[in-house]
């Protein structure tokens, strides 16, 4: 068993990124309404630098996980084939697309019959992306509780849980406001009770796995304890971006990044537990029905 911290290179790339394509949607549906002056439209592609430059960490941290960074070329060697080239690749298009067009729009080269079109491209990408992380754990047959529905919404839940506080952050350094960025904290909230949810049948779930030598619950005996500080940790953040508008005001930009800070240090704990996951020997369904112990990670050149 572990505590997951090995594991910390792979959950900045994988929260970060949810929550940059989170953020991106958001940004680019507010350009997308043509409610906005020229002025301000501007300065929303321009705090959209923000997401780009957490897109760079969320790679340069991954690179850290493959043991040398001069492995990561590696990665793009079984695109296609294998689910780990596959989100890699969706990740660095996304980047690419999203980077170039931001750059060129910036520079007021991107035609505006272009901008559009480059969202709406951007935004799809974004959610392949998403997708593409997903099915690195949820095809693993061999870890039985990643192989569930839950490790899907868990990852599409943090988009919608961090992605719209991104957005609203990045759109206050823009200095943009309106009736519609009260519905943000509407989707975040909701999000966060579906997780709730997800949290407790995934954890009655993992009294149901078993081998002859040992229980899935037995890799996370902390499972509870690391999901109720998730819980907390997000609710803080929440409540750091619902209570000052509540009061009627707007909230400060400052306490909008202590609430991000706290959805990242909510994604930590996510991380531990699949961390305990991955640990321990996996567990592989037998002809009985059963899970037996079985060693499933899968050979990829990225790691030889």
């Amino acid at each position: 068993m572990g505590n997951g911290w090995h594991e910390w290179p792979l959950m900045v790339f994988t929260v970060f990124g949810q929550c940059v394509v989170g953020g991106f949607i958001v940004l680019a549906l507010a350009l997308m309404t043509g409610k906005l002056s020229r002025e301000q439209e501007q300065r929303v592609v321009g705090s959209m630098f923000g997401l780009w430059v957490l897109m760079g960490i969320g790679f340069i941290a991954s690179t850290m996980h493959l043991g040398s960074p001069l492995r990561a070329f590696n990665s793009l060697n079984r695109v296609g084939a294998s689910s780990l080239s596959n989100e890699i690749a969706s990740g660095a298009i996304f980047f690419a697309v999203g980077g170039i067009g931001w750059l060129l729009a910036v520079c007021k080269k991107l035609p505006a019959g272009l901008r559009s079109l480059w969202l709406v491209v951007t935004m799809v990408l974004g959610v392949i992306f998403v997708w593409m992380m997903v099915r690195v754990y949820n095809t693993i047959d061999t870890v039985p509780t990643w192989y569930t529905v839950w490790t899907p919404l868990s990852f599409f839940l943090t988009l919608f849980i961090g992605g719209p506080l991104l957005g609203y952050l990045l759109l206050r350094v823009a200095g943009v406001d309106g009736w519609a960025l009260r519905l943000l904290p509407v989707v975040s909230l909701l999000a966060l009770l579906v997780s709730i949810m997800v949290v407790v049948m995934q954890g009655s779930e993992l009294a149901t796995i078993r081998s002859s030598v040992q229980q899935a619950s037995a890799l996370v005996p902390d499972y509870g304890l690391l999901m109720a500080w998730r819980v907390v940790l997000l609710a803080l953040a929440l409540a750091c971006w619902c209570v000052p508008q509540i009061r009627g005001r707007k909230p400060a930009v400052s306490l909008l990044g202590l609430a991000f800070v706290l959805i990242l240090a909510g994604g930590r704990s996510v991380g531990s537990v699949r961390g305990g996951y991955a640990h321990g020997e996996p567990l592989e369904k037998n002809k009985a029905g059963c899970f037996d112990s079985f060693n499933g990670r899968e050979s990829n050149p990225l790691y030889l």
